[in-house]
């Protein structure tokens, strides 16, 4: 048994290192003083963490890629939240195909899905990239928040609705009074998880920006088509570190196994 139980430790260590190493030497590597990404760093120095902000389209694009998730988030509710309420509230003729519908975006390649929102967002209906680029991350968004604010609602006792409604409060007085409350940490994680599947999205993206539009991840793409310096890896540990922050506070509001439950 002892021996049994030190096999499954060294294999799950060497799980956490072939998961885990190539993160941690582009985080050393981010450190190297000269001019050649190369492991190990001959040094160590943070000029290539100030040189992210010396490259204009950096910030530019970070700022875009921020705007476009949150946008994204807020449309993303909008639709979401009512249709997530509906699977779990009710029960009607086509319920599972409309489900399975809402959640195709996670299940289509991206490549396919960008192709086809760039083929008639734009080249058909002429959209704008901005607009274009916002109904592409919506709809990817959109079963993130489907999934983890139906996890919620299918927790939620629907009886104290009906309590509600019997006392003499209106239906949509109900549903911003008594349900949202009751699911309010998980349409924060909600919000938390389609933000960083839109911010950190190449797929689309890569279909839907052009010419003076683009995303940090596009534009990140295209910087080490002709560069071979640290700065995507500077650029790649501050990511780490706000997607490792964010799924701390995912953590936090109701831990990640809570949406294992469907």
């Amino acid at each position: 048994m002892r021996n049994k139980q030190w096999g499954l430790g060294l294999f799950s260590l060497l799980v956490y290192l072939f998961l885990l190493g190539p993160l941690l030497i582009i985080s050393i590597t981010s450190f190297e003083p000269g001019t050649v990404l190369k492991f190990p760093p001959d040094g160590f120095s943070l000029h290539w963490y100030r040189h992210i902000f010396e490259v204009q389209m950096f910030p530019k694009t970070f700022t875009t890629s921020i705007i476009i998730s949150l946008l994204g988030n807020i449309l993303s509710l909008l639709l979401g939240i009512p249709a997530a309420y509906a699977l779990n509230r009710f029960s009607f003729k086509g319920k599972d195909l409309l489900n399975a519908a809402f959640l195709s975006p996670v299940l289509i390649p991206g490549i396919v899905l960008g192709f086809t929102m760039l083929k008639y967002l734009l080249v058909t209906y002429h959209l704008p990239l901005y607009a274009g680029l916002l109904v592409g991350h919506t709809v990817i968004m959109l079963p993130f928040i489907i999934r983890v604010v139906g996890s919620s609602l299918s927790s939620f006792d629907f009886a104290i609705e009906e309590a509600a409604l019997s006392l003499g409060a209106g239906p949509l007085k109900t549903f911003f009074k008594v349900v949202l409350p009751n699911i309010r940490s998980g349409i924060i994680a909600a919000v938390l998880i389609a933000f960083l599947e839109s911010f950190n999205n190449v797929d689309i993206s890569l279909f839907m920006t052009g010419p003076g539009v683009s995303t940090l991840p596009i534009q990140m793409l295209t910087y080490v088509e002709n560069y071979f310096d640290p700065t995507i890896a500077a650029i790649s540990v501050l990511l780490m570190v706000l997607t490792g922050i964010l799924m701390f506070g995912i953590e936090k509001l109701m831990g990640l196994s809570y949406f294992t439950k469907r």
